[in-house]
This record gives structure tokens, sequence and C-alpha cells, in this order.
């Protein structure tokens, strides 16, 4: 069965969309936590929700900003990495989150978000940001991969990173390189210059 080519966000869009957030609040702040996690370290919608604040090392060090997902799709676990400002945003939102919440991102009562109000979430903030098309939060896990793959070249990193039991599926994301090959075979065919006589 041919498999779909993954949409992605355009450089333009994903901008658009990290400032879509209204951040005076704290569930913007939140929100845009959420979102930059998605962006910038792949995850699924349901990991996102199940994260815990035991999760994410916010001490100083090298180990700052590991991030340990915890029974991922097919019961496996994961270590990601986030940067400085994606740590340093999430600690303003520890600031005004809820202090006995089990969950990292919770409702503003501290009950769990569900992974419904993530989706609707995301298309809500995508159409406020101007972007006319469904956005939805796989397709932030989709725009991380083919970005991964595109600054890397590595196909089993993007497959260790999005937590694939199997190569083949992340195979899907080799399509990122499908410009740069294009750019490489109008060349080829335009044929090999000719050096000039000696």
């Amino acid at each position: 069965m041919k498999r779909k080519i993954p949409e992605v966000l355009t450089d333009d869009e994903r901008a658009a969309l990290l400032a879509a957030p209204n951040t005076r609040y704290p569930t913007g702040l939140r929100n845009l936590c959420m979102i930059r996690v998605m962006l910038d370290v792949g995850l699924r919608v349901g990991e996102l929700v199940n994260l815990e604040p035991r999760d994410l090392d916010m001490s100083a060090g090298k180990t700052r900003g590991r991030l340990h997902v915890r029974q991922g799709k097919g019961g496996k676990d994961r270590v990601l990495k986030l940067g400085k400002s994606d740590v340093d945003l999430i600690a303003r939102w520890l600031e005004v989150r809820p202090p006995d919440s089990v969950k990292l991102f919770t409702t503003l009562k501290g009950g769990q978000v569900s992974t419904r109000y993530v989706r609707a979430m995301v298309e809500r903030l995508a159409a406020r940001a101007g972007i006319d098309r469904r956005v939805h939060p796989h397709l932030l896990r989709h725009t991380f991969a083919t970005d991964l793959l595109r600054e890397d070249g590595r196909l089993h990193l993007v497959q260790k990173a999005l937590g694939h039991s199997s190569i083949t599926t992340t195979a899907i994301y080799l399509h990122a390189t499908d410009d740069e090959l294009e750019s490489a075979l109008k060349f080829f065919r335009a044929g090999p210059v000719t050096a000039p006589a000696i």
C-alpha cells in the first residue's frame, strides 16, 4: 500500500503559528509551550498530555532540557532534548501552573489537558494565524521529522526521535530531500560542463 507523503508547515506558517497564542494569559503561555514541544521534539499528542513535571530535567548543567517520554506508542520509553529557549518558556509556565497537578500541562484548575483540547487548540490558533489549511498536532510532528532529516540527514536518528519501531515507517520523510534531488537532476540533465581546450 502506497503511503501519502506527509504535509509540513512552511517556515512562514510555523512563525505565524508560534506568534498566535497570547502569552499574557496563563492558558496562552501553556498553549505556546505545547506547540513548541510538538514542533521541537515531535511528540505525539497523547505523549504530550501525559508528560509529568518529573519527565523534564530543569536542573542546571548538561542534563537540562532532557525530556523522558514514558510509555510512548508501543509501550516504549525514549529520551529527547529540548533547547534552552523551550526550557525557559516551560519554566515560565511552571511559575503559573497549579502547583499540585500531576501533569506538566494542565487546566487552570489543575486537571489534565485532553488530546481533544490540544487538537482543537492547534486548529483554532492556526486559523487565527491565517494559515489557510487544516493544521493538527500530527502535522507539527511531521514538520519536526522533516526538519530533522533535512538538518541531519540520518534517517535512523529521525526514527529514534519519533519512537518508530520500524525504519520503513520513518522512510516516508525521505520526501524532505525531493527539492534538492530535483535541482541536482536538472543540473545532471543539462549535461556536464565542457572543459576549455588547453
